[in-house]
């Protein structure tokens, strides 16, 4: 994925018709740089730094909003945390069970179609996985 300018960012919230708020821009620059799948409070602490004004309820509610437009996706593989994606496109999650990373992986949700009883109507579509990373296998070898 290219590197998201501010214009870009702009551009992508005006064609969703979303106002392009500081806090929106940096809470979904953040989310396209970051690609770690963050939670509210790790999104808060990144960027109180640079935006002092921020608070944690101006964090949840610029999520909902991207939310809405469809420009974030949220991620609740734990029971006990939501984690938000930029990238809302259908995909799988991977989480590792060792160091805790999530990684993303091209999954083809269409053959979880095939499997719904007929006279269903999906909505929404989730393939999450945990187990250990390759990374983490290596590091135990």
């Amino acid at each position: 994925m290219k590197e998201m300018t501010i214009k870009d960012l702009t551009e992508i919230l005006k064609e969703k018709n979303v106002k392009p708020s500081l806090q929106r821009l940096k809470i979904l620059e953040f989310l396209f740089k970051a690609n770690n799948h963050p939670t509210v409070d790790e999104i808060y602490s990144a960027l109180i730094k640079d935006i002092p004004t921020l608070s944690k309820t101006t964090v949840y509610n610029t999520l909902n909003v991207l939310i809405e437009s469809e420009l974030v996706k949220v991620v609740n593989i734990e029971n006990t945390e939501s984690r938000y994606d930029a990238i809302p496109e259908e995909h799988g999650h991977f989480k590792c069970r060792q160091c805790g990373k999530i990684y993303d992986f091209h999954f083809d949700m269409n053959l979880i179609d095939s499997q719904v009883p007929p006279g269903f109507i999906v909505s929404e579509k989730d393939v999450f996985f945990k187990g250990i990373c390759r990374e983490c296998l290596n590091n135990n070898i």
